[in-house]
C-alpha cells in the first residue's frame, strides 16, 4: 500500500490491504478469544467477536470529520482511486485478520475449540474507519463475504444515500449513524466535507423503510452537545422506522481528545434514561444495555434481536 499514514496505522497494529482497505484486531475479539464475553454485538445480536473481522474499504476517504470519532483521522478526499477488487480485499482482509490474531495460537488461556473457530471467521464489521459507501464496489465486496457464509455489518454515515439505494446485496445488518439532531449541531459536530450532508442523512432516512434488511439507527451521545433533544431524535427516529435503536455514549480516547472535552461523555445512567425515553415515544422495547461499552438497544421487536446465522 502506497500511504502517507502506512506507519502511523502500522503502529496502531492496522494490517494494511491494498490500495484503500485495513483491519484491526478489536479489542472484543481479544476478549473472547481470552474466555470473556466478547462484545455488546454478541449481547444484543447473537455475534461471536473471536469470528470477526473489523475492516474498512475505505482507510482514506471520508465525507466526515466527526469531532466525537476516536480513530485517526487521515482522510485525503471523498474519492477512492485505484480500487482494489472485492475479492481480493475480502481474502486479503481475511489473511491480514488471521495474521493479526495468530500470537493468541499458543496462549493457555486461548481453548482449542475457541481458536479454531477464530480461524474461520463469520463476521465482518465495515465499520473500521472512513466512509465505506465510498467504495463504488461495496455490493460485491458483500456478496463476496455471502457466499463465503460471512455476515455483514455495514456502517454509514447516511450521507450517500444514492448509494444505499442501489446497493446489491444488501448487508446483514445496515447501521445508520444519527449523531445530530438538527442541521446546526450537525454541521458543528460531524464537520461533514460536503455542503448538503444534512439534507442526504434526511433522504437516507427516509428510503430505510424500503430496504429490506436489518437497520439500526445508533445514536452518538455526547453530553451537553447533542443530547437529550429528545423531540427531534424521535421525529428522525419515525422516519427511519428501525429494526433497532442503539444510543451510544461518546468515550474521550484518542484522536477525539483534542476536539471534545471528558465532560462531554454521558454517564451510563444518562444513557439509559435516553434509551427508556426514548423507547416509551417510539412504542419500543428496552432489550439491554453493556455498561462497559456505555450502550444500550432498544427494538421494535424483541423476538428478532438475535440473528439465526444459519440462514446467512
Amino acid at each position: 500500500m502506497q500511504n502517507l499514514y502506512a506507519d502511523i496505522y502500522r503502529k496502531e497494529h492496522y494490517g494494511l490491504v491494498g490500495n484503500h482497505s485495513a483491519v484491526k484486531v478489536c479489542h472484543w475479539t481479544k476478549d473472547e478469544l481470552l474466555g470473556g464475553p466478547g462484545c455488546y454485538k454478541n449481547t444484543f445480536y447473537g455475534i461471536k467477536s473471536h469470528q470477526c473481522i473489523q475492516m474498512t474499504p475505505a482507510l482514506n476517504a471520508c465525507t466526515e470529520n466527526c469531532a466525537f470519532c476516536w480513530r485517526f483521522q487521515g482522510f485525503d478526499s471523498m474519492h477512492i482511486s485505484n480500487e482494489d477488487d472485492p475479492e481480493y480485499i475480502l481474502e486479503e482482509s481475511i489473511r491480514q485478520h488471521l495474521k493479526l490474531i495468530s500470537g493468541f495460537k499458543g496462549n493457555p488461556k486461548v481453548s482449542k475449540e475457541i481458536w479454531e473457530e477464530a480461524t474461520h471467521p463469520k463476521h465482518m464489521a465495515i465499520s473500521l474507519t472512513g466512509e465505506p459507501t465510498l467504495y463504488s464496489r461495496l455490493g460485491e465486496l458483500i456478496a463476496a463475504a455471502k457466499k463465503r457464509g460471512i455476515s455483514t455489518f455495514l456502517v454509514t454515515n447516511g450521507t450517500l444515500p444514492s448509494v444505499l439505494e442501489r446497493l446489491d446485496p444488501l448487508p446483514t445488518q445496515l447501521y445508520v449513524t444519527v449523531a445530530a439532531p438538527n442541521k446546526k449541531i450537525f454541521n458543528e459536530l460531524l464537520n461533514p466535507s460536503i455542503g448538503n450532508g444534512w439534507e442526504n442523512l434526511m433522504r437516507t432516512l427516509e428510503l430505510l423503510p424500503s430496504l429490506d434488511t436489518r437497520i439500526v439507527i445508533r445514536h452518538t451521545l455526547v453530553h451537553n452537545i447533542n443530547m437529550p433533544y429528545l423531540d427531534e431524535y424521535e421525529m428522525l427516529d419515525k422516519k427511519a422506522d428501525p429494526d433497532f435503536i442503539e444510543a451510544k455514549g461518546y468515550v474521550h480516547v484518542g484522536s477525539s481528545m483534542t476536539k471534545l472535552m471528558a465532560s462531554n461523555m454521558p454517564s451510563h445512567t444518562e444513557i439509559l434514561e435516553f434509551s427508556h425515553d426514548l423507547a416509551d415515544r417510539m412504542g419500543y422495547t428496552f432489550v439491554a444495555d453493556r455498561v462497559e461499552s456505555r450502550v444500550a438497544m432498544i427494538a421494535k421487536d424483541p423476538s428478532k434481536a438475535k440473528i439465526d446465522f444459519s440462514s446467512v
